[in-house]
């Protein structure tokens, strides 16, 4: 193999006659075309020498393999290079070669087995599993199908229903939940694995065990009549949950292809498919997400300072609300000790009550033991005083947002806590500079804004201000990513990053609403692209009182582009609060089912007489896409602000705070990411028609008009940076798990 090659595989025949082929590509083993070309040889070379008479294919490390080497997707997608195709891989390689090897062949499987890892497996003649290694085949994650014979082998091994789950929801399972669907045919604790492979191995050879190729497997599969069943009721569900999206379709029409005209046609449909999935929007969009995911905590100045974590060893928590017990559950979670302080019996009881919980919840859901249940509510303390945060590492701030009370919170922190703590809150509103200005301790003052719920969400807003040590946000970093949420880097500002980008989103909705169109409309054009919930629902759900706060303060920081309106507080004076009063934009019955609510339009020709607008006809003509660009394009607008501003290190950092925080959709690539495959002229020209029409709010900033101008991007180096993403992959480019399910707060 050429220096250059990624990844490999090493052969070791040992004395038994059992040749034992290790996948080698750190960290993951992912196949790239290296890797499993050397694979491939390796079988060629064993199938040749006589001293070998059964193989045992493993992973490096502890790893099976994390999957096809999704890097190299960019690279098929871009057409550049001699690449081989997929289907030489499928056919000619896993199923020519592996699957049809003359010497029986076992996979013996640790650590994951992802994608391609397990495609690879499947075609082994037997799989030895350890209890606590991961299975599945995440692929349409990606948008894509598996390629190399997923969608065929699977099926025959765990039957229809179970393989359609697997497949469409990207679930993965354990070796020992894998071991009772039949998909792997033996269970060894990993220091028996491969001893345990080599035994199996011999047996087939010595037909004490059955030789099976999985592909040519029937008695998983359901009859014709059942099978039929099965998958209308696939695409019934596929419908109701990704009603924009190919690739689900695709999967089940390639399983069904293969049972009813045999697993030869299903695995050339599934190579036709899986070519052509792999050049659409949705793919495309997919990788970016996946790699921008895995970006964000490489931060220039910051990262690569060679700077290494402080060890967090003791969290302290002001404020056991909402946010604070949700926060000190996160922590919890991943066994950090953590002291909850409130200011008197009645609040701290409360505050630990919602943890349990939260934790009571995960419980009834099978996600915890009630062993487990005890142990992490161990770790949580309750206190009235700041005696005990004496030994703290880290504090994170989590009261009600009043400037005053942080402010004192704070120069207390500073008192009891050691010079070393690190001092954060979890304000989503409050300028971090006034919050520390009664303190001399600017440098270890930080943001962690998490959204709610806060043990569920998965985005954490670091927020720097100019003052912040890099020591301060490597920490920092470094525990958002213990407690398994996605961080990214924020400078100060109103808002920050989700709140700033998205305050026009809701504004939008009032602007057109008051000019004539159907608020229900809105919400619902607004759902079919994509969103978890229009604009006016969202409203309902944070609640009035939060989103007027909200509005009055970038009224306040932003008057040139905040659109006032008396909409929200004319509904108010009759107490409509949103969905905690069952009465806002919608009505909700007592199982909080939402419906329409007979008085709005009642109140919007309230506010519209009030504020001196009339109806305007155009409007009320609106297309399904010109609604949803007059709510969206205004926060791509102020996303290229916060852009410009260097409030974001970079664009992916945006997309991934739409995805994550908003929900915006993920097969949309995020914000700016779907917004540069509109184009920056075609947004700006809108933006600015828009503006002349119907005033500032929809004025283009300079960035926007600028990048129009010349024609560009409205991400810089666009090509370069995703070539950077693609070619200098992260850790581990290859199938793992994405979370995608994302709830708004503001």
């Amino acid at each position: 193999m050429g220096s250059n090659a990624k990844g490999r595989t090493e052969m070791e025949v040992g004395d038994d006659g059992v040749a034992i082929i290790t996948i080698i590509n750190p960290p993951v083993n992912a196949l790239s075309f290296d890797v499993l070309f050397s694979l491939r040889d390796s079988y060629e070379q064993a199938m040749k020498r006589d001293d070998v008479k059964a193989i045992v294919v493993t992973g490096a490390m502890g790893k099976f393999s994390g999957g096809f080497d999704i890097a190299v997707f960019g690279v098929l997608q871009g057409g550049k290079g001699d690449q081989p195709s997929v289907s030489n891989i499928s056919i000619e390689v896993i199923t020519e070669i592996f699957e049809a090897a003359r010497k029986p062949a076992v996979a013996a499987i640790h650590g994951l087995a992802l994608g391609g890892g397990l495609e690879v497996a499947m075609a082994c003649h037997a799989r030895i599993s350890t209890p606590t290694a991961q299975l599945g085949l995440p692929e349409l994650q990606l948008g894509i199908i598996p390629g190399f014979g997923g969608t065929q082998r699977l099926p025959r091994l765990v039957g229809l229903s179970k393989a359609l789950e697997m497949m469409l929801t990207s679930k993965l399972i354990k070796g020992q939940e894998a071991h009772s669907l039949g998909l792997v045919d033996d269970i060894a604790p990993p220091e028996e694995l491969i001893t345990t492979a080599r035994k199996r191995a011999l047996e087939i050879l010595e037909w004490r065990r059955p030789w099976v190729h999985s592909l040519h497997r029937t008695d998983k599969l359901e009859s014709l009549a059942e099978a039929k069943e099965i998958f209308e009721t696939a695409r019934v569900q596929a419908r109701k949950q990704s009603p924009n999206l190919k690739h689900p379709f695709a999967c089940i029409d390639v399983i069904e292809m293969g049972v009813v005209f045999g697993p030869r046609a299903g695995l050339r449909k599934e190579v036709e498919e899986f070519q052509g999935l792999l050049h659409t929007d949705t793919c495309k969009s997919l990788i970016h997400i996946f790699f921008a995911q895995r970006s964000t905590t490489k931060v220039p100045g910051v990262t690569d300072l060679g700077l290494a974590p402080r060890k967090i060893t003791k969290v302290a928590i002001v404020g056991g609300g909402l946010m604070g017990s949700g926060i000190a559950t996160a922590l919890i979670l991943s066994n950090y000790p953590v002291i909850l302080k409130e200011v008197n019996d009645e609040f701290l009881q409360a505050g630990i009550d919602r943890v349990r919980a939260n934790l009571q919840s995960r419980v009834e859901k099978g996600n915890m033991t009630k062993e487990n249940f005890e142990k992490t509510i161990s770790l949580l303390k309750g206190v009235l005083d700041y005696e005990s945060f004496k030994d703290v590492d880290m504090v994170i701030e989590a009261v009600t947002e009043n400037v005053s009370l942080k402010q004192q919170i704070f120069a207390d922190l500073e008192k009891y806590c050691p010079p070393h703590c690190m001092l954060a809150t979890n304000t989503s509103t409050i300028d971090l500079e006034l919050i520390g200005e009664r303190t001399k301790s600017c440098d270890r003052i930080i943001g962690a804004h998490f959204f709610s719920p806060a043990h569920v969400m998965p985005l954490l807003e670091i927020v720097r201000t100019k003052h912040t040590d890099e020591q301060v946000i490597v920490d920092l970093l470094d525990v958002g990513k213990t407690i398994k949420k996605t961080p990214i880097i924020i400078g100060n500002c109103t808002g920050f990053a989700v709140n700033r980008m998205f305050f026009p989103y809701s504004q939008a909705a009032i602007l057109l609403a008051e000019r004539g169109v159907d608020p229900y409309r809105i919400d619902r054009e607004i759902s079919k692209f994509g969103m978890p919930m229009g604009p006016f629902r969202l409203c309902d759900l944070v609640g009035f009182g939060v989103a007027e706060a909200a509005t009055s303060q970038f009224v306040q920081d932003f008057p040139e582009r905040t659109y006032k309106s008396v909409l929200i507080p004319l509904m108010q004076e009759d107490k409509n609060a949103g969905e905690s009063t069952r009465k806002g934009f919608y009505v909700y019955d007592q199982n909080r089912k939402a419906g329409p609510n007979p008085e709005l339009k009642s109140y919007i020709e309230k506010a519209r007489s009030t504020s001196g607008i009339s109806v305007d006809p155009k409007l009320m003509k609106l297309s399904e896409k010109d609604i949803v660009e007059m709510i969206l394009f205004p926060v791509v607008n102020e996303a290229c602000r916060v852009l410009a501003e260097g409030i974001a290190v970079k664009a992916a950092d945006l997309d991934i705070a739409g995805v994550m925080g908003m929900g915006f959709p993920s097969y949309r690539g995020g914000l700016m990411f779907w917004a540069d495959s509109l184009g920056s002229n075609y947004i700006y020209s809108r933006l600015e028609e828009w503006s002349k029409q119907y005033g500032g709010f929809f004025k283009s900033c300079g960035y926007l008009a600028e990048r129009a101008t010349q024609g560009a991007t409205l991400v810089r180096n666009l090509h370069a940076n995703l070539t950077e993403l693609i070619f200098r992959a992260p850790k581990s480019s290859s199938l793992i798990h994405l979370p995608h399910k994302s709830r708004a707060e503001l």
